[in-house]
């Protein structure tokens, strides 16, 4: 006996709502808290700006955020954003800090270096000015808009084209459009999980969304689609070797023949991606973690959104929409 899958599709829909939900509540707090009233807490690729890095060797365990900060604000800088890093190094304190663009060439660099020597002798601890100077990233606020920017066409780029792609590969089966219109609807779910876990976790862990975030956004919309079109493409076919079933029965044999693989080829990926997020760090992490998000949310959207969308839309159980069918079926 099948497992019902499209039966059960009011219980998806509670779920993927109930996960937005929650993604929405953190994206409103971080808009509330975040300068730039960004939904995810962003990095100097997206705001512009200059990331660094200092380290302390000594007994710097005293020194607190608003110390280190103070050797940036006075060095005339107005946006300062410190966060402390985890270290296994004995004697070894590590901080990251977020400023507003800074030349290294410039009297305000010179500042910080000064100030932060200062710090260090004040509290018998020494300063790493070589790790300092090595361990710095800086954006002008001009390329920062122009990957937010990017970002936001790309997206829509990749709507339009997963749209049309699957309504031309699909014109031989009926409303053809629905296909293509229910997996940008699940795409548009991973892409609502994904914004909203990252804005959860820079709330909780102080996670930045960089370029890297965007490629890992990209690149999970493209695991959704490609999840998506397998089972479409079992549907188109179950449709021509079951005529005269019903459609929900169609569509849940399509699911059931094509889980199995789907999923399993996700787990695969998924404890690659596992292992690299326990080994890795910093924004390596973040990426990755990203990636195993998006995989997951990839995976179930397929089955949990964009089939039983169909049914739904088949059914006229979506409002204001085939509400003829909804009357000729009842």
């Amino acid at each position: 006996m099948l497992f019902n899958w499209v039966q059960r599709r009011r219980l998806f829909y509670i779920f993927s709502g109930i996960l937005i939900l929650i993604g929405l509540i953190a994206i409103g707090i971080s808009i509330s808290q975040y300068p730039e009233k960004s939904p995810v807490r962003l990095g100097v690729d997206f705001t512009g700006g200059t990331l660094f890095e200092v380290r302390f060797t000594g007994d710097s365990q005293t020194l607190d955020i608003a110390e280190v900060g103070s050797a940036f604000s006075n060095a005339g800088l107005e946006d300062v954003r410190v966060q402390k890093i985890s270290t296994d190094e004995a004697n070894v304190t590590r901080w990251q800090i977020r400023t507003n663009f800074v030349s290294p060439d410039s009297p305000t660099y010179s500042a910080i270096v000064t100030n932060l020597e200062g710090l260090a002798t004040a509290n018998n601890i020494t300063f790493d000015r070589v790790f300092f100077n090595n361990n710095q990233q800086s954006v002008s606020p001009t390329v920062g808009n122009e990957v937010t920017t990017a970002a936001i066409v790309a997206t829509i780029i990749a709507s339009l084209l997963v749209l049309g792609f699957i309504a031309v590969a699909f014109r031989n089966v009926p409303n053809s459009l629905r296909y293509g219109a229910c997996a940008v609807i699940a795409m548009l779910h991973d892409i609502l999980i994904m914004i909203g876990a990252m804005s959860l976790l820079g709330l909780l862990l102080g996670w930045e969304a960089d370029s890297l975030f965007l490629t890992g956004l990209l690149t999970v919309v493209a695991y959704s689609v490609q999840d998506s079109i397998v089972m479409f493409d079992r549907i188109r076919e179950n449709t021509q070797r079951h005529r005269g079933e019903p459609y929900e029965t169609i569509v849940n044999r399509s699911i059931t023949e094509t889980v199995q693989r789907s999923v399993t080829t996700q787990i695969c990926v998924a404890f690659v991606l596992l292992a690299l997020f326990l080994m890795g760090s910093g924004s390596i992490r973040v990426f990755v973690g990203v990636l195993l998000i998006g995989l997951i949310s990839g995976t179930y959207s397929s089955i949990g959104i964009a089939i039983p969308l169909l049914v739904s839309w088949e059914r006229g159980e979506i409002p204001f929409i085939n509400q003829g069918r909804k009357v000729k079926t009842a």
